[in-house]
């Protein structure tokens, strides 16, 4: 719960509890000897929409948050890179690098990860994949009344819909044959996770983008250039299923406690409760006798 809330129900200033939080957290945070993370996961959320970013590194292995940095970029890499040094963590170590495709998070990571292979975490792709799917439906919707209100029939997979949502779908893609067309290009991209290496999803790909191209649909046309520009990036998941589900699930943690909380007006105290959350810190309480 917020601390505030806390506050309320032990009829303390909240101040308080927040210089106590701090304290045992930080004294658990400095105690933290994190292996190296073969893995290593890389997202930014902020304090509160839009502001105040902060930088959170995972170690996919381990499920856990192992050090934050306030901002995002290629700097905050940087101070990750240096925060695992100081621990006499070698950085040759770190292997794969997950993340978006963030250019400075790229940069950052060939900088100070030389090691480590890119890879775009998958929920990352989709999003971006269901964001051309939606773009088609908007430009469709503008000029045909008759698709208001089936916005989201769209972008769920096919095989989550209902039968009567199924049915319908296939009556609204007889009458609408790009959004036909947008559709089938969606569903059959997710057939490239189910590739087993490199050259499968390769040859995957090239078919998917050739086939996309034909159909000169402007919303995948943009995915197109995406995808053939991180090409590598994208292909690298088929052989090692790395993928950001883990950051997914984090990331969650973390706005469910932003929104209890309505945001945070200090930075320390938001970085303090993800450790809290999602650091898997050890904590050496007072034992109280009785």
């Amino acid at each position: 719960m917020p601390i505030n809330k806390v506050g309320e129900l032990l009829h303390e200033d909240p101040h308080r509890i927040w210089t106590i939080f701090n304290y045992w957290l930080g004294k658990a945070y400095a105690a933290d000897e994190p292996v190296a993370p073969e893995k290593l996961g890389l997202d930014e959320t902020s304090k509160h929409k839009g502001h105040d970013y902060i930088t959170l590194a995972v170690n996919l292995d381990e499920r856990r948050v192992i050090h934050i940095v306030e901002g995002k970029g290629k700097e905050t890499v940087k101070s990750i890179r240096e925060y695992l040094e100081s621990k006499g963590i070698n950085i040759k170590d770190v292997l794969h690098a997950s993340m978006d495709m963030s250019p400075s998070f790229i940069s950052g990571v060939r900088d100070n990860f030389p090691k480590a292979e890119i890879h775009f975490d998958r929920f990352h792709i989709v999003k971006l994949l269901n964001e051309a799917m939606d773009k088609v439906q908007q430009i469709e919707r503008k000029e045909h009344d008759e698709l208001k209100g089936y916005k989201y029939i769209f972008l769920k997979k096919h095989d989550n819909l209902s039968g009567q949502k199924r049915r319908k779908l296939k009556d609204i893609v007889k009458l609408f044959p790009t959004l036909g067309e947008a559709y089938r290009l969606k569903e059959l991209f997710n057939d490239l996770w189910e590739m087993d290496t490199e050259e499968e999803a390769i040859d995957f790909l090239k078919l998917w983008c050739n086939e996309a191209e034909k159909l000169k649909i402007d919303p995948f046309n943009q995915l197109i250039k995406m995808i053939q520009s991180h090409w590598t990036r994208i292909v690298n998941f088929c052989e090692t299923k790395i993928n950001n589900g883990i950051l997914e699930g984090i990331n969650n943690k973390v706005q469910l406690a932003k929104r209890r909380a309505r945001g945070y007006r200090c930075t320390k105290n938001f970085i303090h409760m993800i450790y809290f959350l999602c650091g898997k810190l050890k904590f050496d309480y007072p034992l109280v006798s009785s």
